[in-house]
């Protein structure tokens, strides 16, 4: 593998085109209807801007529990340790913050533990996944997914690709959105078992300098499915969201086509409930076709997951100047009300899920 995502947008070395437009077919079995009315809406607020009284924007105000100030907040708070690296001591800090945050939330914290090799090296690092699991009783569960780790180095940096990469937007946004949604989860009325699922080792990958990757892709998550078809109990995920990259202060999520293809019910439930909450940064249409978490998920342990992501970070039309893997990937690239339009999505689509 020479890249972790490919798509038109981000220039990446391993690029799988994805330009149609959303009338893709094929799916895994076991995708769960989620049909459902009475969307509670968001607030919209409006208010005066440029000076002037007659002058009016909508402000956007998620429902309850949900803050997008917070949702910053523990973006700047995990971007402030520095990297996050697998097997680092950064790494070990955010695993100490995460755990204390659910477990103060009601959340039940289970790990994953395993050693894999370093591509540096050669020797074995420690890889940890965790679980955040809300209602562990029941057996019929979904998932929602996140890496938690970030990638080495910024090696695409223009100016410093040995530089520091602290992943704001790409392994924090999305880890700091389900750190919000664990507000809701003591309370929200649910007829599934829930796992947050924090994935390590998504890009233990350094590059080479004939630039060639060094290290492996999906570690974490290909344990995670693995272990599900080596070691079957009575619980079944009916089927998942993996967030990726959905901080961006210009969002657009569109379908991504690997997801779309695997589990089109779950895609067109989550894409249906935006449009009625009138969250219009949800886009149905596919654009990318993208290599992540997802993957092991769909391939081993045959989980219909799809992939919220904004690739385009900031702009299609600024793919020049991306901050992706760059040291530019940081805090005020982002928006706490970028975070919460999807967690609304995300809880909404919770809500819904039939018995």
């Amino acid at each position: 593998m020479q890249d972790r995502k490919g798509s038109s947008g981000k220039g990446s070395t391993e690029s799988i085109s994805g330009t149609g437009s959303g009338s893709v077919n094929g799916s895994v079995s076991g995708n769960g209807s989620g049909s459902g009315n009475g969307a509670a809406s968001p607030t919209l607020t409006t208010v005066a801007v440029s000076g002037s009284p007659s002058a009016l924007a909508a402000k956007w105000v998620p429902p309850a529990p949900l803050d997008s100030a917070r949702a910053f907040g523990y973006l700047q708070q995990l971007c402030k340790i520095g990297s996050r690296t697998t097997g680092t001591a950064g790494m070990i800090t955010q695993q100490k913050l995460l755990q204390d945050h659910f477990e103060k939330l009601g959340g039940k914290v289970v790990w994953q533990s395993f050693t894999h090799k370093h591509p540096l090296n050669n020797g074995p690092v420690e890889v940890k996944n965790m679980i955040v699991q809300w209602r562990p009783e029941l057996k019929e569960r979904v998932l929602l997914c996140s890496h938690y780790d970030t990638r080495p180095l910024p090696d695409r940096d223009p100016k410093n690709p040995k530089g520091l990469f602290v992943g704001a937007n790409d392994g924090g946004s999305s880890t700091a959105l389900l750190m919000e949604l664990g507000h809701a989860m003591p309370n929200l009325k649910v007829n599934v078992g829930v796992d947050f699922v924090f994935f390590d080792a998504e890009e233990l990958v350094y590059t080479a300098p004939n630039g060639t990757s060094l290290g492996d892709f999906f570690i974490g998550s290909t344990y995670f499915a693995q272990r599900l078809v080596d070691e079957p109990s009575d619980r079944v995920y009916r089927s998942g969201i993996l967030m990726d990259m959905i901080g961006d202060k210009d969002l657009q999520i569109y379908w991504e086509e690997v997801g779309f293809q695997n589990a089109p019910t779950v895609a067109r439930e989550v894409w249906e409930i935006a449009k009625q909450l009138g969250i219009k940064e949800f886009v149905p249409k596919v654009v990318h076709s993208v290599r992540d978490d997802h993957l092991p998920l769909i391939q081993i342990a045959r989980i219909p997951v799809i992939d919220i992501i904004d690739f385009d970070y900031p702009t299609v039309a600024s793919r020049t100047r991306s901050y992706w893997h760059t040291m530019a990937d940081t805090p005020d690239k982002c928006s706490g009300d970028s975070i919460t339009k999807v967690a609304t999505v995300v809880m909404e689509w919770l809500k819904r899920q039939p018995k």
